[in-house]
């Protein structure tokens, strides 16, 4: 990645000058939407790039009437189509958008239903019926996010009964490619327990948990891999995120919601997501608030990167970080800009070129989903 530095160009030892470019695919209060959370974003085998996020028609709660939207960009993300509404709930909550490629061309889409009054409060504490709470649901589409089939629910393969809270990703999942399981899909999610003390309600963040969803038939069924939650205290793993070492290794990295110093969590896999070869830890190397992250690896670079927000205690200074030793170490890649930001998503556009779609503003960070071409270095 470029060396961190903020404004319209930087210049490269060599004198080389290298042009930020940025677009907005998404703004509050336009299509009939009063706020836009949550991007996710792939890159199609045409090369469209899909750019998906939550349109949230009447606040930017959590919790209501809430779409899965997408817009679409032929120009590798300078410029971007017509809205397209991929999923509806009726009234209800279609979101946390969570989109793969497979490898001839398909782009799979998970994502979670539930009733437009099932607050993540109200489900946690078991206040809220399986048939309102949250469900996971499948749909495809096979001309590049132009049309999509129906969603398909996929509950039963994806969620244990006791679970309560659960969502995917959100953000891009993975189509793996290298070892004996290439070809699988991985989807990171996360999910919260009942309480086991009878002083608790549920919304104690030790009862958030992780785990990753599996595929080996290019999504026709689905089961459950990992599973990590109530391990210790200090780590209590939320929305993760994960990526493909090129030895076929998952590094995952979670919004850690345990209250600790430690803001993020990480863990590898060396079977495909099947099992964790340690639980979720703290990752001090990646400072930062609570919040959604997103990684991408670059492996002609040799790199893995990381995106989300770098202020220590504010969703502000939108950051992408890079590890060159498989997430062991951190250090600052790229500072996209010092303004409030929340959650992001990363997707390679080309060979010299990443892709973020992230939510920003100038006084808040839901202001717009903002999607920034960040040139890629050549390598250290």
């Amino acid at each position: 990645m470029v060396a961190a530095g903020q404004g319209t160009s930087y210049v490269r030892p060599l004198g080389v000058p290298v042009a930020y470019e940025s677009s907005v695919p998404y703004r509050a209060g336009t299509d009939g939407y009063a706020s836009f959370r949550i991007p996710a974003v792939v890159r199609a085998r045409s090369g469209a790039v899909l750019a998906f996020a939550e349109g949230r028609v009447s606040s930017a709660a959590d919790s209501g009437d809430i779409d899965i939207v997408l817009t679409r960009s032929a120009d590798g993300g300078r410029t971007w189509g017509p809205l397209q509404v991929v999923a509806r709930n009726n009234a209800g909550t279609a979101g946390n958008p969570a989109p793969v490629v497979l490898a001839g061309g398909r782009v799979l889409l998970l994502q979670v239903h539930n009733a437009a009054d099932a607050t993540e409060d109200r489900i946690r504490r078991g206040q809220v019926t399986a048939a309102d709470g949250r469900r996971t649901y499948l749909q495809y589409s096979d001309d590049d996010g132009a049309s999509w089939s129906t969603p398909r629910e996929i509950t039963a393969q994806t969620k244990l009964p006791h679970w309560r809270w659960y969502a995917t990703g959100p953000g891009h999942a993975l189509r793996l490619r290298h070892g004996p399981h290439a070809g699988r899909l991985v989807v990171p999610a996360n999910h919260s327990t009942p309480p086991a003390d009878a002083a608790d309600d549920g919304t104690e963040p030790r009862y958030y948990g992780g785990h990753a969803l599996l595929s080996d038939d290019d999504g026709a069924t689905w089961r459950i891999g990992y599973t990590d939650g109530d391990t210790d205290r200090a780590v209590a793993p939320n929305e993760t995120t994960a990526a493909e070492l090129p030895d076929g290794t998952l590094y995952f990295s979670a919004r850690n919601q345990s209250g600790a110093a430690w803001s993020r969590a990480d863990a590898v896999s060396a079977d495909g997501g099947a099992h964790l070869h340690t639980p979720f830890r703290p990752q001090a190397g990646l400072a930062g608030p609570p919040v959604q992250g997103s990684l991408l690896h670059l492996d002609d670079r040799g790199a893995l990167l990381f995106s989300g927000p770098a202020h220590p205690a504010a969703r502000a200074l939108m950051t992408v970080r890079t590890s060159r030793d498989g997430g062991a170490t951190w250090r600052t890649a790229h500072t996209v800009s010092g303004l409030p930001a929340a959650y992001s998503d990363l997707v390679r556009i080309d060979a010299e070129t990443v892709g973020l779609l992230y939510e920003t503003g100038d006084f808040s960070a839901y202001s717009t989903i903002t999607f920034r071409r960040i040139p890629v270095e050549e390598p250290a």
